[in-house]
């Protein structure tokens, strides 16, 4: 199977677009104002628009309330929701759309409780945990952590980039890579030969598993 990639935090067109003609999967916009990764919904909008066919738009939300989701999903084309904070599952479950719990994982994380607490979620994206921010740290994480048995596919998050992601595939296995910072010229602003490399340095991998 192959490893799909997901590249998160864009706020321009352009880079969001060439990341869709390099073959990535799904493009991440993130609705969290303390993010310096955030995008207004008109932003949003005009990433989602300039997107070709096939290429999934997934919306990053914190603990957001869900008049302001609904506002995004109402203007912005979006196939899939990512929800990074400390969301019940029954809160991610009232939107009519697939979803993806964001779990920011510590040694006593108990991986195989949340994979049956949030059992109809698209995916259990595992990130890195850091005091107070909510991903994009660029920090990694223990993969010896993550258990064989999976009942969710499972999205490697934490501290990727085109130098470990051969590593990422080969040991841990996942459905996807979500990578941000380590494709990026600055924060929120990505670097195309840093995509390039990401999406095949992970496609070699995976051949190759």
């Amino acid at each position: 199977m192959r490893t799909r990639v997901k590249i998160c935090g864009f706020t321009q067109v352009e880079d969001a677009v060439y990341a869709a003609n390099l073959g990535v999967d799904a493009i991440g916009l993130v609705f969290y104002p303390p993010s310096p990764r955030n995008v207004d919904i008109e932003q949003a909008a005009r990433i989602s628009r300039a997107l070709p066919a096939f290429v999934s738009v997934v919306a990053l939300f914190v603990d957001a309330e869900p008049d302001f989701i609904r506002n995004v999903l109402k203007q912005v084309r979006v196939d899939c929701l990512q929800f990074h904070g400390d969301e019940a599952a029954a809160s991610c479950r009232i939107y009519d759309k697939s979803y993806i719990k964001a779990i920011r994982v510590q040694a006593d994380t108990d991986i195989d409780g949340l994979q049956r607490d949030y059992h109809d979620a698209a995916g259990l994206l595992l990130d890195a945990y850091h005091p107070g921010v909510q991903g994009g740290s660029g920090s990694g994480f223990d993969w010896d952590l993550i258990p064989q048995s999976r009942s969710l596919p499972i999205i490697l998050a934490g501290g990727l980039t085109a130098d470990n992601a051969d590593e990422a595939v080969k040991i841990v296995k996942p459905y996807a890579l979500d990578v941000s910072s380590g494709v990026e010229a600055g924060k929120g602003i990505k670097d195309a030969a840093k995509m390039a490399a990401f999406i095949r340095i992970t496609n070699q991998a995976t051949r190759e598993l």
